[in-house]
């Protein structure tokens, strides 16, 4: 049988999410308007790739923190509730406002991935 995950190799999957979704919105922020965003919403507006880079680069500062920091049960928990919003966001922007494509719901599974790895970090977790 294999070894359990370690709580610390949970943080370093979360932060992975981070880093490639934030990355992308980052360092391709046309690229993902393109594929993520419904035509009728796109903008090729300067401020609208900006503003976008800088949601990316916020999440990949969040990835740096997740690559470093020591995560206990508390964060763990606190992270997975402060996911929680974020599902409320998916739902709106895919099915009641349509801005999100098929593509755009990999945040969705982004957080998804997250919630559960968190689920699992608060249990392996020490206190």
């Amino acid at each position: 049988m294999g070894q359990a995950m370690t709580s610390r190799t949970t943080q370093y999957l979360i932060g992975a999410v981070f880093a490639v979704l934030g990355a992308w919105a980052l360092l391709a922020p046309v690229s993902v308007i393109a594929l993520a965003v419904r035509p009728e919403f796109r903008s090729d507006d300067f401020l609208a790739q900006f503003a976008l880079a800088c949601f990316g680069a916020q999440a990949c500062l969040f990835a740096l923190v997740a690559f470093t920091a020591i995560f206990t049960k508390r964060t763990f928990a606190a992270y997975g509730i402060a996911l929680l919003p974020f599902f409320a966001f998916n739902y709106w922007f895919y099915f009641e406002v349509r801005l999100l494509t098929e593509v755009g719901l990999l945040d969705f599974v982004g957080n998804l991935v997250m919630l559960a790895l968190c689920w699992h970090g608060w249990r392996v977790a020490p206190e």
